[in-house]
């Protein structure tokens, strides 16, 4: 049996099973609807079309013979009949005209038929709190700006490096690092369980310190031989990058600390991020960007990067993977090249390239929505956030002076902090508050028990 005359064998059983054609599967046709008129005889009106075709006829094929009592009983019989009508046999009824069962002004907002309308979210264009930073260093190079999930927010003003906590306002000093010891300070980054802290020195060492005690607890030392501009976490790992382009993995609960290394930069590290699927980016002043994967690597032999991405054209120290995808890296470049560049982690595939007109800082993912904050350099020294995927500008945020090399964020991810050579501190309500505000995860310090006081 052909498909055509398959598809006239349904149609034939659905006529006869009334009510239950809709159980019957159809089965489409190219001759469907081609082969056979099957009539409306719903529509149909038999009495009026026998007379038509009998007696009707006859009055309009010999005119002169109908009688005046004749021509009356047509006339009432037409009325009767309806004879203005000119179709005999219907193909199809005419449809209905659709009813809406609830008229829509009854309609709830929080009813399923409507779409509930998103307001734009308000982004202020100042900022909220301007703290003076005097004596920051003026070095695109540094990362001297970091807060940490117990709300602590840490700032290196050349050899000192002091405490801002944000619950209360109060400012304290951690330490101060003479020229002599080893400063003046080139990097700051918390651990995650917001108690400890790890500060690069320009002689190449890093100093753990535990803030709540305001004590040191070891020094870290042997890896590099020059400053240490970048400071990374990945749980008890603490990743330093230096100026003599070496990335080091030190295990702060060991003694004998530096446990990976990988070789790729051949000039100053600069730019540091961990993913959370335990992948590693690193930037450079080569205009490089790096991409180590922790499970490659087992021992302190120099490891192979997993990615070498080429796309930028001057140095790249901002970087930010994305919070809702996590194998996409943000990347911006230096004053040479001004772009925004997003890269697949797992292919490391240039995905999307913005050129910014300015120096890019640093770069940070709102937590609770899809977009990105970047800070720059000349000649606007703005804050400037994003709608991403289309890397539509929403807001521009001006007020400082100079250019703003580092940017940090809240824990709740609402507030962000930004450091600029003008030695100023501001911070931004650019992120806006979440929905549903979760409490903050209680500090775990088991990475740190075994940690002692090690010169």
């Amino acid at each position: 049996m052909d498909e055509g005359s398959m598809g006239s064998s349904h149609k034939r059983r659905a006529l006869c099973l009334g009510p239950l054609q809709e159980q019957v599967p159809k089965r489409k046709s190219n001759r469907e609807n081609l082969d056979r008129f099957i009539p409306n005889r719903a529509a149909m009106d038999f009495d009026y079309a026998h007379y038509m075709l009998t007696d009707g006829r006859k009055g309009k094929e010999n005119p002169a013979v109908i009688s005046p009592s004749r021509e009356a009983y047509q006339k009432k019989l037409a009325e009767a009949f309806n004879m203005n009508r000119t179709r005999i046999l219907v193909f199809k009824n005419k449809p209905s005209t659709p009813i809406d069962p609830i008229p829509k002004e009854f309609l709830s907002p929080s009813s399923p038929q409507t779409k509930p309308v998103k307001h734009r979210r308000y982004i202020p264009q100042s900022s909220e709190r301007t703290l003076d930073a005097p004596d920051i260093l003026d070095d695109f190079y540094l990362n001297l700006l970091d807060w940490g999930s117990s709300n602590v927010l840490a700032i290196a003003l050349r050899s000192t490096v002091y405490l801002w906590d944000a619950s209360n306002g109060s400012t304290s000093e951690l330490v101060t690092i003479d020229d002599d010891d080893g400063g003046p300070v080139t990097s700051v980054s918390w651990a995650p369980d917001g108690r400890h802290i790890a500060i690069g020195l320009n002689n190449s060492n890093v100093q753990i310190w535990d803030y709540t005690v305001n004590r040191q607890l070891r020094t870290l030392s042997g890896g590099h031989r020059q400053r240490v501009g970048s400071l990374a976490w990945n749980n008890h790992i603490l990743t330093t990058g230096g100026m003599d382009g070496k990335v080091i993995n030190n295990d702060v609960r060991m003694r004998s600390h530096i446990v990976e290394t990988y070789r790729g930069h051949h000039l100053e590290v600069c730019g540091l991020k961990w993913s959370a699927s335990v992948q590693l980016a690193s930037g450079g002043n080569d205009n490089l960007i790096y991409i180590w994967d922790k499970t490659m690597a087992s021992s302190s032999a120099p490891r192979q990067w997993l990615h070498r991405l080429e796309g930028h054209t001057a140095a790249v120290k901002a970087l930010a993977w994305c919070p809702f995808q996590g194998n996409l890296l943000a990347s911006g470049g230096g004053g040479g090249d001004q772009c925004i560049k997003f890269w697949n982690a797992h292919t490391g595939a240039c995905l999307n390239s913005i050129n910014t007109g300015s120096q890019v800082c640093s770069l940070l993912w709102n937590k609770n929505e899809r977009e990105l904050l970047s800070s720059h350099g000349f000649t606007q020294n703005q804050l400037t956030l994003w709608k991403y995927p289309p890397m539509v500008k929403m807001a521009e945020l001006t007020g400082h002076t100079s250019r703003v090399l580092f940017m940090t964020q809240s824990p709740d991810g609402c507030t962000v902090a930004s450091a600029a050579a003008d030695e100023t501190l501001r911070f931004w309500n650019v992120f806006g508050t979440p929905e549903a505000a979760k409490p903050a995860p209680k500090a775990k310090l088991e990475p740190f028990a075994h940690v002692s006081r090690i010169r």
